[in-house]
C-alpha cells in the first residue's frame, strides 16, 4: 500500500475521494438556483456544524453545481475585518463575478449601472478609484453612495442580480465562517437579500458556518429565520461512514474486512474529519489487502498522534493560560455541552469571573453557545485531548 496512492485526504477543506451522506442539501441547492432562474422565490441556505464536518466541501460541491448551470459563483472565506475591509473584498469579488458574467465589450446598460454602483459602494475606502481601476465608469449618483453599509450593499446586489437576469444568468455568493462576520455585516447581507428576493433577481447567498450561525443571524435580522434553511450537518451514520472509509480504499483496489471496519467507525464516532485521519494512518501502516482490525489498532496510535499534533493542538495554542484551563475544566465534565456554572464551580471562580474567558473562547471558534448559560466544544473528542495534554487542572490565579 504505496503512501502515494494513499486515497484519503485530512486537510482543512479538502474534497475527500468519496462525499457521502450530503444529498438532501446538495438537492436543496439544485432547486434553489432552479427555482431563482424561473423567477420563484426560494429558501437559502446556512450550513452549521463543527469543525470538520465537511462544511466547506459542501459548498466547493455547490459551486461546481452552480457552475454547471452556468451561473457566476463568488467565494468568500469571511475574516474579521472592518467595515472598509469588508467593502474591499465583496467589491472584489463581485467585480470579478460581472466579468465572469459578459465581457466589457457586450456590457448592457444593466451591466454598465452595476458596474457604476460597484464603484460608488467603493469610493468610501478608495476615494481615487484605484480598486475599480480599469472600468472607465463614473459612481452612480444616489446608489451605494449613502454612507451606511446596509443601504448601499442592497444598492449593489441588487444592480448585480439586475444584471445577471440580463444575461439569462445568476449569480451565488458562497460565504464560509459566516459567524465571523460582525453583526452590522451581517444584517447588511441579510437585508440586501431581502431585496434582491423582493425583485425577483437571480442572486442569492449559501453559507457556511458554526452551530451559532442561526441564533446570530435572528439577532441580526428578525426575519432571517424566512430568508434561510438552517440545515445541520454532522456525524454520517453507519452506513455513510463505512463507505466513507471503504470506497476510497476500493478504488485503489483494496479492501477492508468487516471487523476492521466495525473498530474504525468505533475510534472516530463515524465523524467525516476523523474518518480521512483514520482512513490515511490506516494506509500508510498496513502492508496488505484486505485491511484487518489489527491494521486498525496498529494504526491507531498514529491516528491520535497526528491529531493532538495539528488538529487539537492549533486551536490550544491560541488560548491564553486562564481560557486552557477553562477548556480544561470542561472536560473534567465530560463531551457535552456544559453550564457556566458547573465549569466556574470546578475551577473555583464564580460565573461572573470566567464569563469573559468563555466569550473569547466563543469569538476564537473554540466554544460555541449551544444555549443560553451552556458552551461546547467546536471539535468532538476534545476533552479527550485536554485530558491527554493537561492531566491535572491547574487554574491560575485571579489577578487583582
Amino acid at each position: 500500500m504505496d503512501s502515494l496512492s494513499n486515497p484519503y485526504t485530512p486537510n482543512a477543506g479538502a474534497e475527500p475521494q468519496a462525499v457521502v451522506g450530503r444529498d438532501d442539501q446538495l438537492k436543496q441547492f439544485v432547486m434553489l438556483l432552479a427555482r431563482l432562474a424561473r423567477r420563484c422565490t426560494e429558501q437559502s441556505m446556512i450550513i452549521t456544524g463543527l469543525r470538520g464536518v465537511g462544511k466547506t466541501v459542501l459548498l466547493h460541491q455547490f459551486r461546481g453545481k452552480a457552475l454547471a448551470q452556468d451561473w457566476a459563483v463568488v467565494e468568500m472565506e469571511v475574516q474579521k475585518h472592518d467595515e472598509a475591509a469588508f467593502r474591499r473584498v465583496i467589491s472584489a469579488r463581485l467585480r470579478t463575478a460581472l466579468h465572469e458574467l459578459s465581457p466589457k465589450a457586450q456590457w448592457t446598460d444593466a451591466f454598465k449601472h452595476a458596474v457604476s454602483v460597484l464603484k460608488s459602494f467603493t469610493l468610501s475606502v478608495d476615494p481615487e478609484g484605484q480598486w475599480t481601476a480599469g472600468l472607465d465608469v463614473e459612481p452612480a449618483e444616489g446608489f451605494a453612495d449613502h454612507g451606511d453599509l446596509s443601504m448601499d450593499l442592497t444598492d449593489l446586489l441588487v444592480a448585480v442580480g439586475a444584471a445577471a437576469q440580463d444575461k439569462g444568468r445568476g449569480v451565488v455568493l458562497l460565504v464560509d465562517e459566516v459567524q465571523f462576520l460582525e453583526s452590522y455585516q451581517f444584517e447588511a447581507l441579510i437585508a440586501a437579500l431581502h431585496k434582491t428576493i423582493q425583485r425577483k433577481l437571480p442572486i442569492t447567498m449559501v453559507g457556511a458556518g458554526l452551530p451559532q450561525v442561526a441564533e446570530l443571524a435572528g439577532d441580526a435580522k428578525s426575519y432571517a429565520e424566512r430568508l434561510f434553511k438552517f440545515p445541520e450537518i454532522g456525524y454520517l451514520d453507519e452506513d455513510d461512514a463505512r463507505l466513507a472509509f471503504s470506497e476510497p480504499a476500493a478504488d485503489e483496489e483494496v479492501t477492508f474486512e468487516a471487523a476492521a471496519l466495525d473498530l474504525a467507525l468505533e475510534i472516530t464516532g463515524c465523524y467525516p474529519y476523523f474518518i480521512q485521519e483514520l482512513g490515511y494512518a490506516i494506509w500508510e501502516s498496513a502492508s496488505t489487502s484486505p485491511v484487518t482490525a489489527d491494521d486498525v489498532r496498529e494504526a491507531w496510535p498514529l491516528y491520535e498522534g497526528k491529531l493532538d499534533s495539528s488538529f487539537f493542538r492549533v486551536r490550544l495554542d491560541r488560548a491564553t493560560a486562564l481560557q486552557q484551563a477553562y477548556l480544561r475544566a470542561m472536560a473534567e465534565l465530560g463531551p457535552d455541552a456544559q453550564r457556566v456554572a458547573d465549569v466556574a464551580g470546578v475551577m473555583g471562580r464564580t460565573s461572573q469571573n470566567i464569563a469573559p474567558t468563555r466569550k473569547a473562547l466563543i469569538d476564537t471558534g473554540l466554544l460555541y453557545a449551544p444555549k443560553h448559560g451552556y458552551a461546547a466544544f467546536t471539535v468532538p473528542h476534545f476533552d479527550q485531548f485536554m485530558r491527554r495534554t493537561i492531566p491535572e487542572l491547574k487554574v491560575p490565579a485571579p489577578r487583582r
